[in-house]
């Protein structure tokens, strides 16, 4: 049988955690190890300044005591999956986008890029909402079938990429029956504000809340975003090698004239 293991940013009781279980476990056998709170946007971290624990929900689910999902993945391997690694790891379904420059903020992308790093096929999955979406709750059902499809075909074959590498799957907001199919994707070029709010608590103290930036970016017909805004479920491959090749032989002329 197959093992599958699966984790999130979003914590342990969330909901899109909750229905990828119920895609993927026809698939195989599901151990899940997820963060015990939210741990959104925190990137590709490990926790080195304290001890965690793993704290049993139910057979083969765990919660990782304040965690992050890279730890998620790092300690499941070297200890619940000592000797043998699993077939798949899934990280999702994140309640939210990850597209463009924002896998580099991903705890979602992050724990995919953590299997690659120890040669485990995987793939992060993300439910795009936008505007007051956000307030409401959400069913992610295309996201389950899609978590589903994708997962049993990477389960049947071989992994469609090469060592250090994931995919990073989006998947619009909308009905099954509205989708427009799959579309091979690059990272897209997003704008950037400062949505910081700031607040005084009653003792007078100054403090500052993030918010959430709407989503816009550069058109390109190749990115995630625009497969989404064409009802395209968005698989990006992401390599783990960061190096912009293309200006090696530029900084080095730069170099050569210090």
């Amino acid at each position: 049988m197959k093992r599958i293991l699966i984790t999130n940013d979003d914590g342990f009781e969330a909901d899109g955690l909750a229905a990828l279980i119920e895609a993927v476990r026809p698939l195989g056998h599901v151990t899940v190890v997820a963060p015990a709170s939210e741990k959104s946007a925190c990137g590709h971290s490990l926790t080195l300044t304290r001890p965690l624990r793993f704290i049993s929900i139910d057979d083969d689910f765990y919660k990782l005591d304040d965690g992050t999902p890279s730890d998620c993945i790092y300690l499941s391997l070297h200890s619940i999956f000592e000797g043998r690694k699993p077939d798949l790891v899934i990280s999702g379904i994140n309640r939210g986008s990850n597209m463009g420059e924002d896998i580099t903020y991903s705890g979602t992308a992050s724990a995919a890029m953590e299997a690659t790093l120890h040669g485990i096929p995987a793939f992060a999955i993300s439910q795009v909402l936008q505007g007051d979406e956000w307030g409401k709750k959400h069913d992610y059902e295309l996201a389950r079938q899609a978590a589903h499809t994708i997962a049993k075909k990477l389960l049947s074959g071989a992994f469609p990429l090469t060592d250090r590498r994931f995919l990073n799957v989006n998947v619009p907001s909308i009905k099954p029956e509205m989708c427009q199919g799959y579309a091979v994707t690059k990272a897209g070029y997003r704008y950037y504000g400062n949505d910081a709010h700031r607040h005084t608590n009653p003792r007078g103290e100054e403090y500052y809340w993030l918010g959430l930036h709407p989503l816009q970016w550069e058109p390109d017909e190749l990115s995630d975003f625009d497969a989404i805004q064409a009802n395209k479920i968005s698989l990006t491959p992401i390599k783990m090698d960061m190096t912009c090749h293309d200006s090696i032989k530029n900084l080095q002329s730069w170099v050569d004239e210090i």
